[in-house]
């Protein structure tokens, strides 16, 4: 019989945006992580790589016979008030053959009183999206700091057409933490809408993955809790869920 934890390590798994987002990235990289997403039968839930990577990506798991969707970052790291790039990144990274936008929502602006620009940038990267493409909106909670800030936020993004709303970009001093994601889960039960939520940034070993889907279990349900409304971003991650795989 597999062991508990075996059985929560491939759990947190199929929740996994299997993530890299740096600078120096280049083809090994990502066709490295590419080589990642399966641990035995059980597949990540996609991978995130930047813009300029996802033709890479989708040519290895086209070669491989493998469908994970892949995920991109717009408007990232910094949140810009600049919507006409905002959206045509977005249009540029659906036609390189992303299925996932991981936006990041104007939050300075929101910070600074105004709501109507981060509205606009979200509503307009999901009429882009459609219904064909998921689109994750960032508000990056450890910037907005209070609980007011992140409600506001969330609250935004949902009424915008969120079909996600996400913790963090992971490029910020605080990321994901588990009372901004009981605040976030809090006001997506309270929407009554199927926006789903995104814990990123920070989360590295299978137990920290627990309290996350724990937590959302406790608010939304143990039903809700599936890859179609919940996901974990992490780089990292994967090195524990392996070894309390390898250790079973």
């Amino acid at each position: 019989m597999p062991s508990e934890n075996h059985a929560q390590a491939l759990q947190v798994l199929s929740y996994v945006d299997l993530t890299s987002l740096n600078n120096d990235d280049d083809k090994a990289t990502i066709e490295s992580l590419c080589t990642k997403v399966e641990i035995g039968s059980q597949s990540v839930a996609a991978i995130c790589v930047f813009p300029e990577w996802v033709a890479t990506a989708k040519t290895y798991f086209e070669e491989q016979s493998l469908n994970i969707p892949i995920a991109t970052v717009t408007n990232f790291p910094d949140g810009s008030t600049n919507i006409e790039r905002a959206v045509s990144e977005t249009e540029r990274a659906i036609a390189a053959g992303a299925r996932e936008i991981d936006v990041v929502l104007p939050y300075r602006a929101l910070l600074n009183g105004d709501e109507s620009t981060p509205a606009e940038l979200v509503r307009e990267c999901k009429d882009v999206c459609g219904d064909e493409v998921i689109l994750k909106v960032i508000i990056e909670s450890g910037e907005l700091k209070t609980q007011d800030a992140i409600v506001a936020a969330s609250e935004i993004a949902i009424a915008n057409g969120a079909d996600f709303i996400k913790t963090s970009t992971g490029k910020v001093d605080t990321n994901a933490t588990l009372s901004a994601a009981q605040t976030m889960l809090g006001v997506i039960k309270a929407s009554g809408t199927d926006c789903g939520f995104k814990a990123a940034g920070g989360i590295r070993t299978v137990g920290e993955a627990m309290q996350y889907i724990n937590l959302a279990e406790e608010i939304m349900g143990k039903d809700w809790v599936t890859p179609s409304h919940f996901r974990i971003g992490a780089s990292s991650l994967l090195k524990d869920i392996q070894a309390v795989v390898d250790n079973h």
